[in-house]
């Protein structure tokens, strides 16, 4: 009688494998982005852990509409970012738990303690807890050292804003700091 051939994925089955390693490939190159991002909004391991599964979900729900002309990681944060901030802002309203930033979670060992640095941190830390969402984002943005242009592309507001936005807010941080000098 006749043979059995193996089956043959239908072009469907090995587009959708495909799809699917394109986007597992991406995440794993830029899973720092995803990291980042929970760490700026989420204080509890828990909440870390919820968010960045949302931000997951969400992103391979628009990676279909992902254009591959344009940078991957700015596509990342912004999706990531809004995720976020809808996250913050959502209803179930997490229970918001402050954490010190501690200067002895960040020591380097055998370092002469520093007082003054300490409590710069710990400054810091208050001020980015502070900031609203959106400013929250843009610091994280600016730190991690993307350039005006990417920042403006990922938070959908003008380059000139995002200019401004910084600027006010590092004068809000040497303000903030300024008494420590």
């Amino acid at each position: 009688m006749g043979q059995t051939r193996p089956a043959r994925p239908d072009a469907a089955m090995t587009s959708s494998s495909a799809h699917r390693d394109a986007f597992l490939a991406q995440i794993e190159r830029h899973r720092k982005i995803v990291l980042k991002v929970v760490h700026t909004y989420c204080w509890t391991p828990d909440d870390r852990d919820d968010l960045a599964q949302d931000i997951l979900a969400q992103l391979w729900r628009a990676y279909p509409t992902y254009d591959p002309a344009r940078p991957f990681p700015t596509w990342m944060y912004r999706v990531a970012l809004n995720v976020a901030i809808s996250w913050v802002r959502g209803p179930g309203a997490r229970q918001r738990v402050t954490v010190p930033f501690d200067a002895d979670l960040h020591d380097v060992p055998g370092a002469a303690p520093d007082p003054v640095g300490a409590e710069r941190q710990r400054v810091l830390g208050q001020v980015i807890q502070a900031l609203d969402p959106l400013n929250r984002a843009l610091l994280l943005l600016y730190l991690d050292d993307h350039s005006y242009r990417d920042i403006a592309a990922v938070l959908g507001i003008t380059e000139t804003n995002v200019a401004t936005k910084i600027g006010r807010l590092k004068l809000r941080i040497k303000q903030d700091l300024g008494h420590l000098a």
